[in-house]
């Protein structure tokens, strides 16, 4: 058999599969709730590292990915220049916790960011975007010619996504989930992991205060408008935020 043979039999190399990325992120990062970023709102995604070789230079830098939405995130981590891509990975992830970047779950002793049936229920009922009441208030704001844009940030600099934005009046609507933002009459809390989820929903309220003040220190109204609040009620109160913004002096 001639070499030309040979090379048409040979089997070509296999992309792996996404369920084998995925395992291969997870055995770097040290386990699926080691892969988690807080993108706002209480809600979590998980994340990947990414390794880019430069062909000039044969240098390789990692980064993280995430996506939020459909959109695609990322963070520069830095150069890694270990000898296997195993180890590159998990170069990749301690770069990663050392930025901050990740949700520390796995040393608070977390086996689960969701790790109760009830608890994995609720966290499928509370969507980021496009929620009942959302769409239902914009279809209300929407058929009386009012128009906004959806889960944009008010400014772009700071990393905060409102649920609807008015750029013309400054204003910045949040239709807050009851389980997320502790709702004082149909707030719950989690009995598996309980000192997990009191920190991480206590630091759900503290950055919407902080949300509140820094959108206020710009000039802007923050609006924010609990999911059971009934949709007319709810834009009633968009439409007397905008008309005090409009009839102010």
């Amino acid at each position: 058999m001639n070499a030309t043979d040979s090379s048409i039999r040979t089997a070509p190399s296999r992309s792996p599969s996404r369920a084998e990325r995925s395992r291969e992120q997870d055995h770097a990062a040290g386990g699926p709730e080691a892969r988690l970023v807080d993108i706002g709102g209480g809600r979590l995604r998980p994340a990947s590292v990414v390794l880019t070789t430069s062909p000039r230079t044969g240098t390789t830098r990692a980064g993280l990915r995430w996506s939020v939405d459909g959109r695609t995130h990322s963070a520069r981590l830095g150069i890694v220049d270990r000898r296997t891509r195993g180890a590159n990975l998990r170069e990749g992830w301690r770069l990663a916790r050392e930025a901050g970047l990740l949700v520390d779950a796995v040393e608070q002793g977390v086996v689960s960011w969701a790790s109760s049936p009830g608890t994995r229920r609720s966290m499928r009922s509370n969507k980021g975007r496009d929620t009942a009441p959302e769409r239902r208030l914009r279809s209300l704001l929407h058929a009386e010619g009012l128009r906004y844009r959806v889960s944009a940030r008010p400014l772009p600099d700071l990393r905060r996504t409102a649920d609807l934005v008015f750029p013309k009046t400054k204003i910045a609507v949040f239709v807050d989930g009851c389980f997320w933002h502790g709702c004082p009459d149909h707030g719950t809390r989690p009995s598996a992991n309980s000192s997990f989820w009191e920190k991480k929903l206590n630091r759900t309220r503290e950055r919407d205060t902080e949300t509140n003040e820094a959108l206020k220190a710009a000039g802007w109204t923050v609006i924010r408008i609990w999911e059971h609040v009934p949709p007319d009620a709810a834009a009633e109160a968009v439409r007397a935020a905008i008309d005090a913004r409009t009839s102010g002096p």
